[in-house]
């Protein structure tokens, strides 16, 4: 009865572990401060782009302000356009703790301009409420052929506008465990009443038996013709 119940008690934790692995089981904020290169003569130099709250990562709302870009900030964009650079977006992540996180993403600076500054940022979650990743897309306006110098000279938009997406970690399929422990049981007790039935066909209950005789006639018929011989 003890290896029983240990048994249950075995099973059911693995399944709640498993269930637990698949959502947030406490809801939590994050904070994410965005920071931008935008220079092509200093990548590494970055400025404030703006700031993303988020005060309930299961329900997935979001408060985003951003920065305007100044005059000389758009035309270091079309330059690095022009150049066929990177876009280079670092996010600083807070917790309620205390604890950051840091992610680096780009992308080509045509896209984003040729998108008139519409991009999506992608926050990907783990089971636990950490972030695993943040990335940047863009899709290009309707109107937008690409980013040659014509294209470039009608970019007058100053203004990011960004849509946020939270993406969970997927929940992981859970084990039947009542009808597994309910078949073990039976068979248990099967077993030590010796009700088990076998069954299997004959030659699967046998065939230990039939092949060495197979053997044995096979043999012995090569031998009887070589003596013939």
């Amino acid at each position: 009865m003890l290896a029983k119940a240990n048994f249950a008690l075995f099973v059911l934790l693995s399944c709640f572990l498993a269930s637990s692995w698949g959502f947030l089981e406490h809801d939590s904020w994050i904070n994410i401060d965005l920071h931008h290169s935008l220079s092509p003569s200093r990548p590494e130099h970055f400025t404030h782009r703006g700031n993303i709250s988020i005060p309930s990562l299961n329900a997935g709302l979001s408060t985003v302000l951003q920065n305007e870009l100044s005059d000389s900030e758009l035309e270091d964009m079309k330059t690095l356009s022009k150049q066929n650079g990177f876009y280079r977006l670092k996010a600083t992540v807070t917790y309620p703790n205390g604890n950051t996180q840091r992610f680096l993403t780009s992308s080509k600076a045509c896209s984003l301009l040729a998108s008139q500054f519409n991009d999506v940022l992608w926050i990907s979650l783990d089971a636990y409420g950490f972030v695993t990743g943040i990335t940047a897309s863009q899709d290009p306006a309707p109107n937008s052929s690409g980013c040659s110098p014509e294209d470039l000279a009608q970019v007058k938009e100053k203004r990011f506008r960004s849509d946020v997406i939270i993406r969970h970690a997927e929940l992981a399929p859970v084990p039947d465990t009542g009808s597994f422990i309910q078949k073990y049981e039976r068979e248990r007790e099967a077993r030590e009443r010796g009700e088990v039935r076998d069954n299997r066909g004959f030659f699967a209950k046998y065939w230990m038996y039939i092949v060495p005789v197979v053997l044995l006639v096979f043999i012995s018929g090569a031998t009887n013709q070589d003596a013939a011989k």
